[in-house]
């Protein structure tokens, strides 16, 4: 057998196939199937500071006269940002204390206050790194790219000065220069990169009249844009892991992003549609692969 040992953000994994955020990352016993399976680190299912915020809006706006009682809304605003919290902080706790994998918590803010509370909470639970699960949408048509570049760096700054575990950027790939902005986010603490992020896309359904999603899992074709960047960025930017996301449906996909550069992968859709019996099939090949080719 050959050594699949890999490092990604200081780790030590076993082998460089990580489950990524989803809701097959979202509880305990989830997570001791996919451990079962063979995979080598989780990134546990992202905390939303506006799913937070919406549920805090329902029960304010349920709670009979919004408003006439500040103490009131402060006690709710309160009780359901920790209960929230606390759901994920117990989650990294038992999985660490359950299973013996490296966990990575996902952090998805949308306040500078909510993106490094999440971050600290999540690691004094535990948490080997914190990987921030970043999306704005610019939607204004003044708004610069280096403005909205600076989004990035801000939040990035702000959760590497408030944290001590590693912290890795999960990027989308709608940027005008990918390569500078990795070099950009190196520079403000990112010890690695997640290529890419993949993003609700909308769709509308022609017999309903109605706003939808379209299919949210990826398929095998879309692994040649993330192979690209994976190949390009691992090549000029020096000094930062790379963890290779989206169209990874087989070993051979696996194999590819390794050779471009990547020191992991994250798995998400084929384990949705093939179940997690695929990460044993992915690590045969990686392994077949390996040993064909004198590979130690």
């Amino acid at each position: 057998m050959a050594n699949l040992e890999t490092t990604y953000l200081g780790i030590k994994l076993k082998n460089p196939l990580i489950a990524a955020s989803s809701g097959l990352t979202s509880s305990v016993e989830k997570i001791k199937e996919l451990e079962r399976a063979g995979v080598g680190a989780v990134v546990l299912k992202s905390i939303f500071e506006e799913q937070i915020n919406g549920e805090i809006g329902d029960m304010l706006k349920h709670s009979g006269h919004p408003g006439d009682y500040p103490e009131a809304e402060y006690y709710i605003e309160n009780y359901v940002r920790n209960n929230s919290v606390s759901r994920h902080t117990d989650l990294v706790a038992r999985v660490k204390q359950e299973t013996s994998l490296p966990v990575i918590a996902s952090v998805n803010g949308v306040s500078s206050s909510g993106w490094t509370s999440f971050a600290k909470e999540l690691e004094e639970a535990g948490a080997d790194a914190i990987e921030l699960n970043v999306f704005y949408l610019p939607v204004d048509r003044q708004q610069t790219s280096a403005e909205v570049e600076k989004i990035y760096t801000d939040i990035l700054r702000s959760v590497v000065a408030s944290t001590k575990v590693p912290v890795a950027v999960k990027l989308g790939s709608h940027f005008t220069n990918i390569i500078g902005m990795a070099e950009k986010l190196k520079a403000n603490g990112a010890k690695g990169l997640v290529l890419f992020n993949r993003f609700y896309e909308p769709d509308i359904n022609l017999d309903k009249l109605e706003m939808g999603a379209s299919d949210v899992f990826s398929s095998p074709v879309e692994l040649r844009h993330a192979l690209r960047w994976v190949g390009l960025v691992s090549s000029r930017v020096s000094q930062i892991d790379l963890a290779a996301s989206t169209g990874i449906h087989d070993g051979q996909g696996v194999i590819k992003q390794l050779l471009a550069g990547a020191q992991v992968v994250q798995i998400c859709s084929a384990l949705y549609l093939q179940g997690t019996e695929v990460i044993g099939t992915m690590i045969g090949d990686l392994n077949r692969f390996m040993e064909h080719w004198n590979f130690n």
